[in-house]
């Protein structure tokens, strides 16, 4: 199954378009004939699945400050039980607030913003808009926190704006905010919904070329850029993302963590409630016991919920891979050759096609244990994942690990592996959804003639493509139309086909830099292998075109280097350490051992690095919210580290 024919040329050509063998002849647009709006594939789902539980939240039942030895304080969370939401009652909450927008001035084909943390009132706001054609800006949704911290100092600029919704139960000041906006809850506008007299009003549905929603790029290269992705788009990425999940139904649990404003999250769990599969939420702070908001004792999302499937950006399963790998550098010198021995042996299984359920049950389980014990496939996206980590996820989680690749402007659909592909480093054929061709990028070095396999410009076409950039039509140079009507759109990535139709993400066209002596560096290839050097947290890979060496800017692991730094005889405060010379020789030093063992080329490898005390998250505005690098941010970050790396020049 691993090593047969996934995906073939339609032209026979080296460049394709290469096509799913399963749907060779017709691209899927749909996956239940006639649902071919989001509105009517939800409500499908609840005439198949009513009774059944569909969105989960877990009870907050106390909140309390613990202060930490450096001084801080961080908000601990005690969480109870998972309190759940029928399909049926989904659907009525979804009724009375569309009824309740409609009260409050809402018209078909108008916008409505929605600034929201991952939670139910998102998907369920989001169903709402879907069925009376509301594409997701004269409303906008909240938490009370968002409105007060972030929103209440733009709101005099937002001239349109008439209405906010806030999504908690907490009292809201109403001082302070312009005049001629409404504040409501989001209760107050079910209420308002479910009188007789709004309930009547007629509901307009969406055509499938109508706009479903706005999405924003993550901005890891540059400014957000909204995407416009009408009905009939989302329709077909799900259609093709499904077919790669094998069994996906009613007895499946999914953890929802990840932001739902990046397609990858939303997609996922608008196609579980398609399924039957219910969705319980979470966030990275409460997914584990040992998140940073979870109360130590008491037990975090994934051992609550249990959840069967997971999706993960890279930057997650890289903690997890490094935290497990510090534990089993801790145990006893026997536990340690013994958990080597069962990883080695289980390793040698799975390249075969098989398993190891002894080491699963002696070796593994606790392991499993962390994300629940139940996860019988994770779904990676959003950038590429380290061969190690994959591996490592397959045998400690003892699941497969479908690696997928797509972009918000193909609907996050392109291409999945099969549960079946063990290999490493590759994301799957194309879906059936679409198809992918190589477009020859000659200065890069990458052509359709080279060996051993055609290397090119990644090219996605098909129904899942979406309609251009919003209000931005001068940025639309790399979506176009072929002679039958097919829309396609340009990634910038540069990708490699195997013979089985698999395609493997060898390059980016944007982290590709050019040095002094002519050698291309690709900066992300540098940054994914580097990620496994147990002293690295997250690292930046930077170069000059007019210089010969690559520089890095690295936020350590803060444990590691703190032990390393001792055995050094440096015992002072962690920014001191991490401004000292002598740390900083060593992490180069293992950057080398690391890039040796992998054969980076000795021009890839960085020379020279500052390193960072302070981690790099959303918040600081130099990683997206996927954990993807911002790298002019970084680059005005350390902008004189770069200077001194440099020599100055």
């Amino acid at each position: 199954m691993a090593k047969r024919e996934k995906a073939k040329s339609t032209t026979g050509k080296a460049e394709g378009p290469y096509r799913c063998v399963e749907n060779f002849d017709n691209l899927a647009r749909e996956d239940f004939e006639g649902k071919d709006s989001l509105d009517k594939l939800f409500e499908h789902a609840v005439q198949r699945f009513g009774k059944a539980d569909c969105l989960g939240t877990r009870e907050v039942l106390n909140e309390e400050n613990e202060t930490q030895p450096s001084g801080k304080i961080f908000k601990k969370l005690i969480l109870g039980e998972y309190r759940w939401l029928s399909y049926d009652e989904v659907d009525q909450i979804i009724s009375h607030l569309g009824s309740g927008l409609a009260a409050l001035g809402q018209q078909p084909k108008s916008t409505i913003a929605i600034f929201c943390e991952t939670r139910a009132e998102w998907m369920i706001t989001a169903q709402a808009c879907f069925r009376r054609n509301f594409p997701c800006r004269y409303f906008l949704l909240g938490h009370t926190e968002l409105l007060e911290t972030k929103l209440k100092s733009i709101l005099p600029e937002m001239h349109n704006l008439k209405h906010i919704i806030y999504v908690d139960n907490k009292s809201i000041t109403r001082t302070g905010y312009p005049e001629g906006i409404q504040i409501h809850s989001m209760q107050a506008v079910q209420e308002l919904g479910a009188k007789p007299d709004n309930l009547s009003i007629a509901v307009q549905r969406p055509q499938p070329t109508d706009l479903a929603v706005v999405m924003y790029t993550s901005g890891s290269t540059g400014q957000p850029k909204g995407v416009m992705i009408i009905h009939s788009n989302l329709i077909a990425g799900m259609t093709g993302q499904c077919e790669r999940i094998p069994g996906l139904g009613p007895k499946d649990t999914y953890i929802g963590y990840l932001p739902l404003a990046h397609v990858l999250e939303m997609t996922a769990e608008i196609s579980c409630m398609t399924y039957g599969c219910r969705i319980g939420y979470s966030s990275p702070q409460t997914l584990s016991d040992q998140s940073t908001k979870i109360k130590k004792g008491s037990k975090g999302d994934c051992s609550v919920l249990r959840p069967t499937l997971m999706a993960a950006v890279p930057e997650i399963m890289d903690r997890i891979y490094k935290n497990v790998m510090n534990k089993v550098q801790e145990m006893s010198y026997v536990q340690r050759t013994l958990f080597k021995l069962g990883y080695n042996y289980k390793l040698e299984q799975i390249k075969m096609g098989y398993d190891a359920p002894l080491c699963n049950l002696l070796l593994f389980k606790k392991v499993k244990a962390q994300l629940g014990g139940n996860i019988r496939m994770m779904l990676s996206g959003g950038a590429p994942l380290s061969s190690a980590t994959q591996r490592f996820m397959n045998i400690c989680f003892c699941c497969p690990v479908g690696q997928g690749y797509g972009l918000t402007e193909t609907c996050g659909a392109g291409t999945i592996t099969e549960v079946a592909d063990y290999s490493t480093g590759r994301v799957g054929a194309p879906l059936i959804c679409c198809e992918v061709k190589l477009r020859d990028w000659v200065e890069g070095g990458y052509t359709s003639q080279d060996q051993p396999h055609p290397r090119g410009e990644i090219m996605i076409g098909g129904p899942n493509v979406t309609m251009g950039y919003y209000k931005s039509e001068h940025l639309n140079n790399d979506f176009w139309v072929d002679e039958q009507g097919q829309r396609w759109f340009c990634t910038g990535d540069v990708g490699e086909i195997h013979p089985d139709g698999c395609l493997q993400i060898v390059d980016r066209k944007k982290d590709l830099v050019k040095l002094q002596a002519g050698e291309y560096v690709s900066l992300g290839k540098v940054e994914s292998a580097l990620k496994n050097c147990p002293l690295i947290e997250n690292i930046c890979a930077y170069a000059n075109s007019d210089q010969n060496y690559v520089i890095s800017f690295v936020v350590p692991n803060q444990k590691q280097l703190t032990i390393l730094a001792n055995k050094n005889g440096i015992s002072v405060a962690w920014e001191e350490i991490c401004n000292h010379p002598a740390m900083e020789k060593e992490v180069l030093k293992a950057i080398k051992e690391v890039a040796a063992s992998i054969k980076l080329q000795r021009f890839e490898i960085p020379v020279k690095v500052r390193l960072s005390p302070e981690p790099w998250t959303p918040e600081t505005g130099l990683v997206t919210d996927a954990f993807k690098l911002k790298r002019k941010e970084l680059k005005n970050h350390f902008q004189t580290d770069i200077e001194r790396m440099y020599g100055g020049k």
